[in-house]
């Protein structure tokens, strides 16, 4: 039932301001904290959006085939797929060499741009430059 009282020494006096920047820092770094956390997961799930229209798009060429028998499955020897070759590219058309020495040069060039991006196997390139070099 008594009061415990202060003792009559100097006042406290609080700046009137503390209080009120503590709650903003806090209140600030928690929103920043939030907003950050907010946009991950919307960056996550977009992303998971655009995975998943990607693979509708893409046509399903490896339909599953149907599952053989027990006795088919036995008696069946696994064979490995025959090597598919790639469809042979024919050497870049070459025209003569009337039209002048940078004609010449420029189809060279393009000739090697093929050879190096594998659209000429070595042998079609040495034929193509020897035809357009007149060898």
């Amino acid at each position: 039932m008594f009061l415990r009282r202060r003792p009559l020494g100097r006042p406290v006096i609080r700046p009137a301001g503390a209080p009120l920047l503590r709650g903003a820092l806090v209140g600030g770094v928690a929103y920043a904290a939030g907003r950050s956390s907010a946009r991950a997961a919307r960056r996550e799930q977009d992303q998971e959006e655009a995975i998943a229209d990607l693979q509708a798009q893409q046509p399903s060429t490896a339909a599953a085939p149907p599952a053989p028998s027990a006795p088919q499955a036995a008696a069946r020897v696994p064979v490995a797929p025959a090597p598919v070759a790639p469809a042979p590219v024919a050497p870049a058309p070459v025209a003569p060499a009337s039209g002048g020495a940078s004609s010449v040069t420029d189809q060279l060039v393009r000739l090697g741009e093929l050879a190096q991006q594998g659209l000429l196997t070595p042998e079609e390139f040495t034929a193509a430059k020897a035809t357009l070099l007149g060898v």
